[in-house]
């Protein structure tokens, strides 16, 4: 009997948005975005995700349950509900940040238990793990055995590849040297909870906060020549290396993938600051570590979460073909 599904689908749940996408054996047939839900009863995000799939499915031409493969893509961390993943976001969750810009009491979001009410078969990993995936099918590291996958954005988190193996943990939250400890700055609040972690020092929501001015407006002024923020936007790029060299010398990295909002527009200008804090220590280590931008871009979640799902018979026909640069457009 044949078992290998027609259609899978993918969502890429972040602390910003949504994504939900369907594809077959050739190419994506739809996708759409949407903000991430925030408020409601605790499943209220998980059934968003239900009613996004439902849409893309529908634009498609298909319904719901010409799915049962599901890839999911999401900010981290997770934590088990009845042996079941469940978000424990603290950029999504307002009972773990405590903070007043998440209008929700919710500790952990029951993910896996609500989509398998509609889906015999789903993965869920960490948003980087899955675009790590994706840049390991078909972007920057095709194949590399020893490559991480960073992303700067709305948070900072880490996908990591050792060996060939990408790297999972307990719970599947192996990756999150975003809440690694650099400062003792008291400012520098994290949703987690800690001060002066990385993602507490430079992440889009953390430094906007701190810095009462939203992120994207803080580097591109700093683009602009702007001198104050031109300031912070080095501060936060020289951390960010700090963080990449604690973790070239901890995993003997070969190169770092690197993608998320903030990169995304402005790694051209800030790759030296950062490859400058890399390789400027311990030589033995950090010769010819690389740092290099995500070949999918923007899509590299939406694809990562494809490619949890996506049978190996298709991936060689993706690469040749390249077809989710249609989304692009």
């Amino acid at each position: 009997m044949n078992t290998q599904p027609n259609y899978i689908g993918g969502l890429d749940i972040g602390g910003t948005k949504v994504t939900a996408i369907v594809a077959d054996g050739d190419r994506p047939l739809a996708r759409i975005t949407a903000p991430t839900c925030k408020t409601g009863e605790i499943r209220a995000l998980p059934e968003q995700t239900l009613a996004m799939l439902r849409t893309v499915c529908e634009q498609a031409g298909l319904d719901l349950s010409a799915l049962d493969r599901v890839g999911v893509s999401s900010a981290g961390p997770f934590a088990c509900i009845d042996g079941k993943l469940g978000l424990a976001t603290p950029n999504i969750c307002g009972a773990r940040s405590r903070s007043d810009d998440l209008p929700n009491d919710w500790d952990i979001i029951p993910l896996e238990a609500v989509l398998r009410e509609q889906f015999p078969h789903v993965v869920i990993e960490n948003d980087c793990v899955a675009a790590l995936s994706a840049e390991r099918s078909f972007g920057a590291v095709q194949d590399e055995p020893d490559c991480v996958y960073v992303t700067w954005s709305t948070g900072v988190g880490f996908g990591l590849c050792v060996d060939g193996h990408i790297l999972h943990g307990k719970n599947g939250n192996a990756g999150h040297a975003g809440h690694m400890l650099l400062s003792d700055h008291s400012d520098a609040v994290c949703g987690c909870g800690n001060r002066g972690d990385l993602e507490g020092l430079i992440s889009g929501r953390n430094i906007g906060k701190r810095l009462q001015r939203p992120a994207p407006e803080i580097f591109l002024a700093a683009r602009n020549g702007d001198p104050a923020a031109h300031a912070e936007a080095l501060e936060a790029a020289r951390w960010f290396g700090r963080g990449l060299y604690n973790v070239a010398v901890t995993l003997d990295t070969s190169v770092f993938v690197l993608g998320g909002s903030v990169w995304q527009h402005h790694g051209d200008w800030l790759a030296p600051i950062v490859q400058r804090e890399i390789e400027s220590r311990l030589p033995a280590l950090t010769q010819d570590v690389s740092v290099i931008s995500a070949a999918l871009g923007s899509l590299v979640a939406d694809i990562g979460a494809l490619s949890l799902v996506m049978p190996p018979e298709w991936v060689a026909p993706w690469r040749n073909t390249r077809p989710w640069e249609s989304l692009k457009v």
